[in-house]
């Protein structure tokens, strides 16, 4: 299979888990499948093989510098890689929100912006929920105001 069917699999694999966390955050399938551990079981093999049987990378690839660590993405099976990493861990850290928001008491439709931020771009999405949360903490009065759902 080549690299860029790959991508197309590993991206359409992700997209149930994010529909689930946006509205179904706490059913017993959301659990099952994104709370768990199916989503990197799943998308694990793509990234060991890609990270470990692609080909060489070139002369100078490596993580000493930001020029290194570009010639390692010059190979389309290294990108791959990384976009794999990408994919596991923003969901990863999607489903943490989720958890995290439910034990601290946030409704979840304050985190869907955190959601979908993280979805597009992971670090952002962290920091805007942290910052929700931080929010939240210094006015305690406003997390009373809004009603808890799912």
């Amino acid at each position: 299979m080549n690299p860029e069917t790959l991508f197309q699999i590993v991206n359409t694999a992700v997209i149930p888990a994010w529909i689930l966390i946006a509205i179904l955050p706490h059913h017993k399938v959301t659990q099952w499948l994104v709370h768990a551990i199916w989503i990197p079981c799943l998308l694990g093999p793509v990234y060991v093989w890609a990270l470990f049987f692609g080909p060489p990378a070139a002369e100078g690839a490596g993580f000493g510098s930001l020029e290194g660590v570009g010639l390692l993405f010059q190979s389309p099976i290294a990108l791959l890689a990384g976009w794999v990493h990408y994919l596991v861990f923003d969901l990863f850290i999607g489903a943490w929100i989720v958890r995290d928001a439910k034990a601290q008491g946030i409704n979840h439709w304050l985190t869907l912006p955190c959601l979908f931020a993280t979805l597009m771009a992971g670090p952002a999405g962290l920091m805007l929920y942290c910052l929700l949360r931080i929010g939240l903490k210094q006015n305690p009065m406003f997390v009373a105001a809004v009603p808890q759902g799912s």
